[in-house]
């Protein structure tokens, strides 16, 4: 069924004559007069309807769907304020597209009146796409498409077919339109797996040159703790006891600096995707795999080139000195999070001492980070079996085990390290790649407060600002309740986004003065970039100016490409959930009130973290309206009331996949 906006060509007269009466009776309303031309950004909801920031104004500008001309989601653009009307929000209208944000969209071709359309997946693109008439795919079929005509928005864009991807509702389609549809590739160009394939057929030549160059630590105890499903191994332990009665905790990062060089194939298409991406089922990696998943990763029982960031700590923790550098090192043992966890538990077992050491001083590192103000963003993941056709057969929410801390430990520790060996060097000048987390904004906290208050726990954050400590008190005042997870996610909607940056300004979230990205180069383009420079700094390895000039814009688009695969990465989970929960319609459910709002509750199921809507009009026997001061709906009549945090039976009524949707009924 279509439902996005279409233009009837039967209809098309008498629609241009309603539009043209919505715009004069908005002009007489607000007038035409040019206050000033901005540009922008312009964020575009479901509706078509647009949103502008500008620092000169408190609000966003919003831009109605009538003067939205054929801007499309965050593209840059110019507008045209229109005179502000009093108790309305200062509105204005596009007059220029400066440069679009996307050209490319995914989704089915519906057949209608001999004409064929795209109708885009991108809930976002709220117009659909006239296709050419050559264009041969199927009724039915995903594709992606080219968007190549559009510039009068009383009429639907044009495109072109690039390529069809297959059935809708078939797993590997579903999966790839994600993929495309968040713009990265699920291929390499052919010059860029020809280049991989040469530094793979060279691999062995390579280890034996470079081990006469750089410290050797294949003779030390050393071990990679990963998910059980992981081929790219970034990262490796090691762990000897020195003379002194101190350790000498290795932590080895895969050296993919040595074999990528600025400005190469491989390097420019890394630059392009500037991270792998997790599905539910498949890793789309940053790097061919040839390299992510052999000659990079860190394998058990095969000779590697590291990076090295190797401390000196003694058993409480504190580090007493640290080496950066050139390593070869050989990795003893593949443990999975889970395996090594069970060693630890066994208190005996392959490199268990190692292993219990490694925890013990984990342990404590973390005791200590928190006390100085890190913030535990925790939450649930889920993990899904799929059977032979990718369908979802169970759900299952991830364990954390103690083994996953120990290694988010000594990443943060190392990240930390290098940016702060970094800022001693105290070099005029010298560029650098930070992941800064900046303080949350002010009102985003008083709302967090008002919300959290309301339900019944106390937080009151100084004037001066929220600190770490106020989230973290507040943590401990939730957990075990029912309503832990939703302040959680509440708590962390209010902060900042954490971001890639030449400009320091310190890690709010970790309480880290200086942080950086340095423990995963196979997967994270900027630790890539860290890697080049400490190599710079330490060995003289030189960054071409024009390539170091680029580190700024770079810093960016990482950042925005890291946002688009984390939703790849739930699209794929929130498919799945759906998939799954389509199989099990008229079944009933633990669930959580996770939501309010005037027309229903949004519930959750506890066991597969899948969210859906019971719409107020299938609550009861009642009339329910919504207190906003409480976070509840209440019956008129009854009395009854459903708020945030409840746990209810739900009854699942129907599984959307296009509209990605579940509605359900309390029972």
């Amino acid at each position: 069924m279509i439902t996005k906006i279409r233009f009837d060509i039967k209809l098309k007269t008498a629609i241009l004559r309603e539009q043209k009466k919505i715009r004069q009776s908005m002009d007489n309303k607000q007038g035409k007069a040019k206050t000033s031309h901005i540009t922008g950004n312009i964020t575009v909801t479901r509706r078509g309807v647009g949103y502008v920031p500008n620092e000169a104004f408190e609000e966003d500008i919003e831009i109605p769907n009538d003067y939205i001309n054929t801007a499309l989601n965050k593209d840059e653009v110019e507008i045209m304020l229109h005179p502000k009307v009093e108790g309305k929000r200062l509105q204005g209208e596009v007059i220029k597209i400066i440069e679009r944000a996307k050209t490319q969209f995914v989704g089915t071709v519906e057949k209608q009146d001999g004409l064929s359309f795209l109708d885009p997946d991108d809930q976002r693109m709220y117009m659909d796409i006239l296709l050419s008439p050559e264009e041969k795919a199927e009724d039915g079929m995903k594709v992606l498409v080219e968007l190549t005509h559009w510039d009068n928005p009383k009429k639907n864009p044009e495109g072109k077919i690039l390529q069809v991807l297959g059935r809708k509702g078939e797993h590997n389609v579903e999966m790839q339109s994600i993929v495309l549809s968040h713009g990265f590739e699920t291929g390499f160009p052919e010059e860029v797996e020809k280049s991989a394939k040469v530094i793979g057929d060279k691999k062995e030549d390579t280890f034996k040159e470079e081990a006469q160059k750089r410290k050797d630590f294949r003779g030390i105890t050393t071990m990679t703790i990963d998910p059980p499903d992981a081929k790219d191994f970034d990262d490796a332990l090691s762990i000897k006891t020195l003379g002194n009665g101190n350790l000498e905790i290795g932590i080895h990062i895969a050296d993919v600096s040595h074999y990528i060089k600025p400005g190469d194939a491989i390097d420019k298409e890394a630059q392009k995707r500037a991270t792998s991406i997790y599905l539910v089922d498949r890793t789309i990696p940053m790097l061919p795999e040839v390299l992510s998943n052999d000659v990079c990763s860190l394998r058990p029982e095969e000779d590697r080139l590291a990076y090295s960031a190797v401390l000196e700590m003694s058993k409480e923790g504190e580090v007493k000195s640290h080496w950066f550098g050139k390593t070869i090192i050989r990795s003893d043992k593949r443990f999975s999070y889970e395996d090594a966890q069970k060693t630890i538990d066994a208190k005996s077992g392959e490199y268990y001492e190692e292993l219990k050491t490694l925890d013990e001083v984990a342990k404590i590192i973390r005791k200590e980070r928190f006390k100085k103000g890190s913030v535990a963003f925790e939450h649930d993941e889920v993990r899904f079996t799929l059977d032979e056709n990718g369908k979802p057969t169970g759900v299952e929410r991830k364990i954390m085990y103690d083994t996953n801390h120990l290694i988010e430990e000594y990443m943060l520790l190392a990240n930390k390290e290098v940016a702060q060996y970094i800022n001693k060097l105290n070099k005029k000048g010298l560029l650098f790649v930070y992941r800064i987390h900046d303080v949350p904004d002010p009102e985003k906290i008083q709302d967090l407060k008002i919300f959290v208050n309301a339900i019944g726990y106390d937080f009151n954050p100084k004037e001066g600002g929220v600190t770490t400590h106020d989230i973290n008190n507040l943590f401990k005042q939730i957990e075990g309740k029912p309503v832990e997870d939703l302040i959680k996610i509440s708590a962390i909607r209010s902060m900042s986004k954490a971001v890639y940056s030449t400009k320091n300004i310190g890690h709010f979230g970790l309480a880290f003065k200086y942080y950086t990205h340095f423990t995963s180069p196979i997967r994270r383009y900027p630790d890539l970039m860290v890697h080049r420079i400490m190599k710079s700094q330490l060995t003289g390895d030189e960054i071409p100016k024009e390539e170091l000039s680029k580190y700024e814009k770079l810093t960016l688009t990482s950042t925005e490409q890291e946002i688009e695969a984390t939703q790849a990465e739930r699209d794929s989970i929130r498919y799945k959930q759906i998939e799954y929960m389509k199989e099990h319609i008229g079944e009933v459910f633990d669930g959580k009130i996770t939501g309010v709002a005037e027309f229903g509750i949004f519930v959750e199921d506890v066991n597969t973290k899948s969210e859906g809507l019971v719409h107020v009009s299938k609550i009861g026997d009642d009339f329910y309206t919504l207190d906003k001061k409480t976070y509840s709906i209440k019956g008129e009549r009854g009395g009854k009331s459903f708020t945030l945090g409840d746990k209810v039976k739900i009854k699942l009524l129907d599984a959307d996949l296009d509209k990605k949707t579940l509605d359900f009924v309390i029972v």
